[in-house]
């Protein structure tokens, strides 16, 4: 399943933005601090996107789940 593959819903991010793809959601946590991308949560989003890239299926949600639960938990989710 390509990079571009959409999620079910998007992912809504604090400010109006949305995360509606496997890339928009990698490149987001690219973008967090070093620091950041080392905690736990975000290195098993990471992983989840990236079992979701390469196998697709139900890998998909559960990358939008790991996702969400990575920006829960940061405080950073509406």
């Amino acid at each position: 399943m390509p990079w571009s593959a959409p999620f079910d819903e998007p992912i809504a991010l604090k400010g109006g933005r949305k995360l509606t793809t496997l890339q928009q959601a990698a490149d987001y946590v690219m973008k967090l601090s070093e620091r950041a991308q080392q905690q736990k949560h975000w290195q098993i989003a990471v992983e989840n996107l990236i079992n979701a890239a390469e196998t697709g299926g139900g890998w998909v949600m559960f990358a939008r789940i790991a996702m969400l639960r990575a920006l829960n938990e940061d405080g950073k989710n509406r």
